[in-house]
């Protein structure tokens, strides 16, 4: 046969044959196929197919509507699709229904940064005006999020998503918080909250960040005025002395009205033996000072004094019969001429200060507590329990620090005032100053603002956490804690955390004093302070919001409408407070869990077996999984959902915190434009989301580069099953190899359902690709290739692997589905067409019969095998010895007896994809080829002789043996003689 004679042999073979791309393109790509769902009207289909299953209701925490979304919203809302595209496709109703938190400081801050531009004041205009932009600044960021979001490839009902600030949904907050009202779970009282000068609020512990801050710190001395005890001289001794505190917050000085101390410390009395201090020195000779032993030394440094003497001990029983004068008293200002009493509490430590702690109540958590927890016993002792408001919402002092008018805490602008060195300057002028100095500390400032906050005793309105409700172990705590230990946690640390939330956090503060929010529609008594309950009054309420929205409240001759005739409206104080953004959220089960129709879970609690996961960042163990389950507690007596699903936060790649200042932000806007959102998807499924990641443009090119595998996978799989006619092989009749993967499809597809339930995306992600990667594409389908464009039509071989190929690539691609939902369907619709979509598939049904463990032990051995075979042949291939494995014929020396036995029978030239190899059981010459962790096979590298097969390129002594097809091997005369009978013209 001349050159000129010569077949070409290419339209013989079964090449992979697709349309499918090479490149993604998927900035392009991805509008075409959410253009096609809509068309397809995908959503639609998936709840009709879901109408008689159990429901899996992912419940969303909605986002503030106030800005383009950023990179959290990206990691949290796919988590979320995630979820819920793979729930459904487990056989689940899985309806995700998105919101918006539309209410709230976040919008109002905006609006109020926008008159500030314009040199307008909010006060001057009507709050429903004012409400009205609020609303419409909401709607617009709604609409651009919404685009957003849906960019993600995030399947939900955008048509129709739950909105705070919705009438209906207004309606319902409102009649949520009547209901603690009706209780008697609700009241009005007086605590210290942390307050934003700035913002002029009440904030939320949710609301806080803290940042270093440098502080003025004093020590001050508090005199003696009573003691008891029967050692007169002892007595003596005490009245002569001062009890010194140490404080960061000097503003706070006019506020106190105890001293704490603990009776775990050992406290002694001192006096100064220095002598020769300058006459205007703050601490003289002989000044006697009551200090922990512990910090007496820090003390005196700081008060500059170095020689002082340990007189005696001061026991705990002495310290409890003492009363001190404010430092202010002698200054005649009027207002501090009261007893300052000394308490024993556990808040107290010697770590820092003197030992002692200076106490406002109405300035700190830890001092309202122990004030109200003693108060019996002060009244008891003829002290006044009432708790002065010493600071105005606008950081000014009150009537109730005198001697202080005009001086500000902090100014509007969140700046220093002058509060503090006025303050100093008094205890200098009273004599009662010791020390001062200056502290850089973490101190909380308002997310929003970013300015310093303080704690201020103000009117708010609480729900109590531990009143009695049905019985007297039936409070609000209880039947949050008792909850907590019914939900599943995922990670599992997470219900410690709320637990330990719960179980020390303070009564649930409601209330703020803003405009842009659901009012807390309660009226007062103005003679009896009581709250109004009545049903009327509740309905009329309810009704009006729901057709109207909350701006009725709002409205003129408000009062007298809601009141109706039944009550006077003069006798009755209306409440103008609104309502904490974080109770709106906290309601949000029940306006869109319970009164919508296609969610309406029946869950355990109820008798069903409907699921409910509440999914956001771990921040949200102290707002809105903390607010649901008080809302839910409080008005049901279970919590809102079943189970808390937690991410960490996302960082720059370098592991620092992503800020504007230091150019490391990563925006899912820009990925999405460059690489497509699918690669930020990949991201998020392959990440450890638990905890906080890392992400930034190395990453991105690592997960591009991770796609692109995954994608010519998925591509070689398309273009070898356009051959497949859908020809089924029983097990019985397959090859090992073929049977080796359907094993590994039931290991996988356990997996896969186990970790889909587990959240445990990342586990799925890197099996999967390491499956498709490395067993497929490296091992499986690099065999199988040359069986698969070779062989003839009829071969069972090439039927089998087929067959395989197929059941791989169902389960592959829907079990990617929901992390990859556009290259997944883009895929789906290469081979089965237009009006297909695997969002609308159920994983497949792995028949466990495939399962064969001692088939899997029996090839790992082959394997191993194999690994040294390539070892080998990569060492041959890089000395240019050979070009492809095919033109070896290595000779492989196998002592290990149980590796031998497994590769009996076997094909090894075939698994090796070599055109031939050598099994002896005979131990190697030297030089040959091993691994270190290999021991019992040796390899010698050959030649393989023959013949080239101008069809598969095998080299063979048997090409030439077939007369009619003389230049290839005698399978691939008979493809050959197969594929001339079927291609001959008639």
């Amino acid at each position: 046969m001349t050159e000129t004679d010569k077949r070409d042999y290419s339209e013989t073979l079964n090449l992979p044959k697709t349309e499918f791309p090479m490149r993604a393109g998927l900035p392009k790509k991805e509008p075409e196929i959410l253009a096609r769902w809509e068309k397809l009207d995908v959503y639609k289909k998936l709840r009709e197919q879901g109408k008689t299953r159990d429901k899996f209701i992912l419940h969303d925490g909605p986002p503030y509507a106030n800005g383009h979304i950023h990179i959290g919203h990206a990691l949290n809302k796919t988590l979320k699709d995630i979820v819920t595209r793979s729930m459904q496709m487990q056989g689940y109703e899985s309806n995700y229904v998105p919101g918006w938190d539309c209410h709230g400081l976040p919008i109002e801050w905006k609006i109020e940064e926008q008159y500030r531009a314009k040199g307008k004041n909010k006060d001057e205009v009507p709050i429903n005006e004012f409400r009205k932009e609020c609303r419409e600044f909401a709607e617009h960021w709604i609409d651009v999020q919404k685009k957003e979001f849906k960019r993600l490839g995030i399947e939900g009902d955008w048509d129709n998503p739950y909105l705070t600030m919705r009438f209906e949904s207004e309606a319902v907050i409102a009649q949520e918080l009547m209901k603690f009202a009706t209780s008697g779970q609700l009241y009005r009282g007086s605590k210290p909250v942390m307050w934003s000068v700035v913002e002029k609020t009440a904030l939320a512990e949710a609301e806080i960040e803290y940042h270093d801050h440098k502080s003025d710190m004093i020590w001050v001395k508090f005199p003696i005025e009573t003691a008891g005890g029967n050692d007169q001289t002892a007595v003596e001794q005490l009245l002569d002395a001062s009890v010194v505190i140490w404080t960061t917050t000097p503003w706070t000085i006019p506020g106190n009205r105890a001293i704490c101390y603990s009776s775990r410390i050992a406290y002694s009395l001192y006096k100064v033996t220095q002598d020769g201090l300058p006459d205007d020195n703050w601490v003289q000779e002989g000044d006697l000072l009551i200090l922990a032993d512990a910090l007496a030394g820090d003390v005196f440094k700081n008060a500059r004094i170095t020689d002082f003497e340990r007189l005696r001990d001061v026991t705990a029983d002495e310290l409890a019969t003492l009363t001190c004068a404010h430092p202010l008293a002698e200054l005649g200002l009027g207002g501090y001429d009261f007893d300052v009493p000394l308490l024993d509490g556990d808040h107290v430590t010697d770590d820092a200060g003197t030992g002692f702690v200076h106490t406002a109540p109405g300035h700190g958590a830890d001092d309202f507590e122990i004030w109200m927890e003693k108060r019996a016993e002060l009244e008891a002792r003829g002290i006044s329990t009432a708790i002065p408001f010493t600071v105005a919402d606008d950081g000014f002092y009150t009537k109730d620090a005198p001697g202080f008018d005009g001086c500000e805490v902090i100014t509007h602008k969140g700046e220093k005032g002058k509060a503090n060195k006025a303050v100093i300057e008094k205890l200098k002028e009273a004599g009662n100053l010791i020390g001062l100095g200056r502290l850089n500390h973490s101190y909380p400032h308002s997310w929003r603002s970013k300015k310093p906050v303080i704690f201020r005793n103000t009117p708010q309105w609480f729900v109590y956490m531990d009143k009695a409700l049905n019985g007297e172990s039936d409070t609000l705590r209880s039947r949050a804690l008792t909850a907590i230990d019914e939900t599943r946690f995922v990670p599992g640390a997470g219900q410690n955390r709320l637990r330990s939330m719960i179980e020390n956090r303070p009564d649930w503060v409601l209330s703020r004093q803003r405009a842009w929010g659901v009012p807390i529609t309660v009226f007062i008594h103005k003679e009896t302070a009581e709250i109004l309950k009545d049903e009327a009054v509740n309905k009329r309420i309810f009704e009006a919001f729901k057709s109207e929205g909350a701006d009725a409240w709002f409205e003129e001759g408000a009062k007298e409408r809601f009141l109706g005739n039944d009550f006077k409206a003069d006798d009755w104080d209306m409440v103008t407070d609104i309502l904490d953004v974080w109770f709106d959220s906290g309601s949000t089960h029940a306006f869109v869990l319970e009164d919508r129709s296609d969610l309406a879970p029946k869950r355990k609690v109820d008798g069903g077996k409907d699921y409910v996961l509440y999914l956001e960042g771990s921040d949200q163990h102290r707002g809105w999984f903390h607010s649901s389950l008080l809302e839910s507690c409080g008005t049901r007596g279970h919590a809102p959902y079943d189970a808390v699903l937690t991410h960490g936060f996302t960082m720059a790649e370098d592991g620092r915190k992503m800020s504007k200042s230091l150019g490391n932000q990563v925006f899912p806007q820009d990925i999405i434009k460059q690489y497509g959102a699918d690669i930020l998807r990949l991201w998020v499924a392959s990440t450890d989301y638990w905890e906080d990641q890392r992400l930034g443009n190395e990453i991105i090119k690592t997960n591009v580069d991770s796609y692109r595998k995954l994608r010519n996978t998925l591509r070689w799989m398309l273009g070898s099953l356009a051959h497949a006619k859908g020809e089924d092989v029983s097990l019985a009749d397959m090859p090992e190899l073929e049977r080796l993967m359907l094993h590994r499809l039931v290991e996988l597809d356990e997996m896969v359902r186990e970790a889909y339930w587990e959240y445990d995306y990342k586990k799925i992600f890197h099996q999967l690709f390491t499956f498709m990667t490395v067993e497929l594409s490296a091992f499986y389908f690099d065999i199988r290739k040359d069986a698969l464009y070779c062989d003839p039509a009829s071969s069972t071989r090439r039927k089998a692997s087929l067959f395989v190929i197929d059941k791989l690539f169902n389960c592959l691609v829907t079990w990617l589905a929901p992390m990859l939902p556009f290259t997944m369907d883009e895929t789906w619709v290469s081979r089965y067409g237009e009006d297909a979509s695997v969002h609308l598939e159920q994983f497949p049904e792995v028949p466990s019969e495939w399962k064969d463990d001692a088939l899997a032990a029996k090839w790992a051995k082959i394997k191993t095998v194999r690994r040294v075979v390539t070892g080998a042949l990569e060492i041959e291939r890089r000395e240019k010895r050979i070009g492809s494995s095919l033109e070896a014929h290595p000779v492989v020396h196998v002592t290990d007896a149980d590796l031998m036995a497994a590769l009996a029978g076997k094909d090894m030239a075939d698994i090796a994809i070599t055109s031939q190899l050598t099994l002896i059981d005979t131990a190697a010459p030297a030089g040959a080829f091993t691994l270190d962790d290999t021991k019992g096979v040796a390899v010698v590298p050959a030649l393989a002789e023959g013949t080239k097969c101008a069809r598969s390129w095998k080299i063979l002594p048997e090409v030439g043996s077939d007369a009619d097809y003389p230049d290839v091997t005698l399978r691939d005369a008979a493809a050959l003689r197969e594929w001339d009978a079927t291609h001959a013209t008639a």
